[in-house]
This record gives structure tokens, sequence and C-alpha cells, in this order.
């Protein structure tokens, strides 16, 4: 049966990003879990907005998702000028250690995608030694490339036969959220999450910052300064221009307001589980 109802949601450049908090996130993460639908989840930071200006398929992606949370500071200032004054900052690599961490989600069950080889690998190891009741009954690390026919019928088997409650994709935005959507209804699986460099915070990789430079919207400027041959030329195109264009809708808004109740059909995000 499909979800009724809707939910508060941020106007971004074209995306809809949930006005929401941690608690939000993890009550619909449970409710999904619960249900009998499926879903993915996107984290949306200025890299993936911009990526979607550029990408009318990403853009589709992130409509459809069960949940697109505010990754980043400038998405959550957006939404709180929108009048969503409750709304907070909800990483990726937050969510999965809350949703690793906490009780209610003790039975779930987790299957880990991507990553360098031996990460998502190590990834698990690092999980179970801090959270020894996870359950995380698989891992997959896939080539640099899509899929071949033989690869994905393999990969959906696994699935299939393991039949996780969670699958953690982290192979890079927009490579991630693409992935969810066109695999989604092959896999016996409930909720996806594209998590990006989630995998690397959690075995060491990328070094987390104080909270204060996540508050000031400088979490950038922190993971620049460790990879910046990777990273330069993503934030000197993506950055100003996200500034520019995010002006321009804000003079939009002031000539024709959006009502800050406008919501988001959660009929237009979910997938009905196979029975």
């Amino acid at each position: 049966m499909k979800a009724t109802g809707s939910h508060p949601v941020a106007h971004v450049l074209g995306i809809d990003v949930d006005a929401i908090d941690m608690q939000g996130a993890l009550g619909r993460v449970a409710t999904v879990l619960q249900g009998s639908r499926k879903g993915y989840v996107c984290v949306a930071g200025v890299h993936g907005v911009m990526e979607a200006q550029r990408n009318s398929q990403l853009l589709e992606v992130y409509s459809a998702s069960e949940m697109t949370i505010p990754d980043g500071m400038p998405l959550v200032w957006v939404g709180r000028m929108q009048g969503h004054a409750k709304m907070q900052r909800v990483t990726g690599p937050d969510l999965m250690l809350e949703i690793f961490r906490r009780s209610e989600f003790a039975h779930v069950t987790h299957f880990i995608y991507g990553g360098d080889e031996g990460i998502a690998e190590e990834l698990r190891d690092k999980l179970k030694e801090r959270f020894p009741w996870v359950k995380i009954v698989g891992t997959y690390t896939p080539p640099f490339r899509e899929l071949s026919d033989s690869e994905q019928k393999q990969f959906v088997s696994t699935i299939k036969e393991l039949k996780p409650d969670i699958i953690w994709v982290g192979i890079s935005c927009p490579k991630q959220e693409i992935f969810m959507a066109r695999y989604l209804p092959m896999l016996e699986t409930k909720l996806m999450f594209g998590v990006g460099a989630a995998f690397d915070y959690h075995t060491g990789r990328i070094r987390d910052c104080a909270e204060w430079v996540k508050s000031a919207g400088l979490q950038w400027l922190h993971r620049l300064v460790q990879d910046p041959k990777r990273l330069w030329w993503r934030y000197l195109r993506n950055n100003p221009r996200f500034v520019l264009l995010i002006g321009l809708q804000i003079l939009r808004m002031r000539r024709e307001p959006l009502r800050s109740d406008i919501h988001k059909p959660e009929t237009q995000r979910n997938v009905e589980v196979r029975s």
C-alpha cells in the first residue's frame, strides 16, 4: 500500500529538500521499514543541487526520492528563509551512524555497496566493532563503471537471497542517486541510502571537522584542505554559481512569495514492495 499524506519541503533550485531534523529523518526511516513500501534516500548538498542543474535525469531522481535530506548548511539557510524555522542539517554520515547506534533499529539488516577496493569490508568491521549488535549481511565493491549484464544479475540475485532491509550506497554523486533510482525496483530491499563520503568518514580516510565549522557552512573548506587536487574544481565551479542562482531565486520569491506550507506528496516518492 502506498503512503498518503505529505511532508514540508524547502525549494532549492528545483529540488524539494525535506525541511527536517535528525529526529524527523529517523522517524521517516522507521515508518518505511515498518511498512510495505520501499524507497531511496538522497543526501543533497550544494554539489548535488548544482549537478542537478546540469543533469535533468538527476533532477528527476531527486523528485522521486523517499526523502532528500539537507546535507549542507546553505540548503538549511534557504529552507529557513522559506519559513522552515526548525529545519536542521542532517548529513549522510550522521544519519548512517544514528541508524546503526539506536536500539530501535537493532533488528535491521544492512548491505554495504561501494567504495574503493577493501573499503566496504573495512567499514563493516569498524561498524561491528563500534556497534556489536549490527547485522551487516553482505558487502560489494563495484567496478568504476556500470555493472555488466552478468554483474547486474549476480548483484540482484545476491540481494534477493540476503533481503537486506537497507542498502548503503557510496559511489559519489550523481552516480549513486541514479544507481538507486534504477536498481530499487529490481532489488529485494526496503531502503537505499546514497551516503557518498560516509564510507571514507567512518573508515578514517576523511577527518571530520568541529561542529562550529559545520554550523558556519565551512565544511567544504575543511574537505578542500584535505583533498585539494580532487575538489578544487568542484567547489570553484559550483559554489559561486550556487550563490548567484540562489540569489536570483530569493529575488523571485520576494516577487512571488512561496507558501511555506507547500508539501511534497509522499505518493511521488515511494515504490511498493513486491510480495
